[in-house]
């Protein structure tokens, strides 16, 4: 193999085996089963199944293709910045900074092109403007939703979750798909009567 092709392929390889390591990162919310909690590799598989399989109630119509590698990037970041729970105050007060310098480290272990593409889908994402990202970012809130109803709420509850801080959390998630965020508030209606989701 000439060097330059071998080059890349380390680089892509080299890469491949970081991106491995967000099978370690530990998210707040647990299986639908309840029975362990959720890594972001496993997280990231099920928003691309939800992309391939829900794309239809997207608002505006998407690139499913561009929408699924969207987001199964999205938290490669976290294997430097860590999983931040979404109703940790002080964590996400600097969030935002950690992720963007681990977005910068972790993208460019691959070859310039492929480093561009995934840091540019990765920004896409965090902006929020295209419809693919409006969709992608309506999958990343809906699924912990669609979990921890599932999972009795148990995250919810371990965390004491008020339902104003879930609601505060999903104010533009209607932006991505209107039908699958009708579907995540009548979730949300039944925890609070349920008593998992304080009122």
């Amino acid at each position: 193999m000439e060097k330059e092709k071998k080059d890349r392929l380390d680089m892509q390889l080299a890469f491949i085996l970081e991106a491995d390591k967000s099978k370690n990162i530990i998210r707040q919310t647990y299986l639908a089963d309840g029975s362990r909690k959720e890594n972001d590799a496993e997280h990231s598989w099920h928003l691309a199944l939800m992309c391939m399989l829900l794309a239809e109630y997207s608002n505006e119509p998407v690139d499913v293709l561009h929408t699924m590698k969207m987001v199964l990037i999205h938290d490669l970041i976290e294997i430097d910045a860590g999983d931040t729970y979404a109703y940790d105050t002080a964590g996400n007060a600097t969030k935002q900074e950690r992720e963007r310098k681990a977005a910068d480290r972790i993208f460019r272990i691959l070859p310039e092109d492929q480093a561009k593409e995934l840091r540019g889908l990765w920004d896409e994402f965090e902006e929020g403007l295209t419809p693919e990202a409006r969709f992608a970012n309506t999958l990343d809130k809906v699924q912990p939703l669609l979990l921890n109803d599932a999972g009795g709420g148990r995250s919810w509850i371990e965390h004491g979750v008020e339902a104003k801080s879930v609601l505060a959390r999903n104010c533009r998630t209607a932006e991505g798909s209107k039908v699958l965020w009708e579907h995540a508030f009548e979730l949300i209606q039944k925890n609070i009567a349920d008593g998992k989701l304080k009122g």
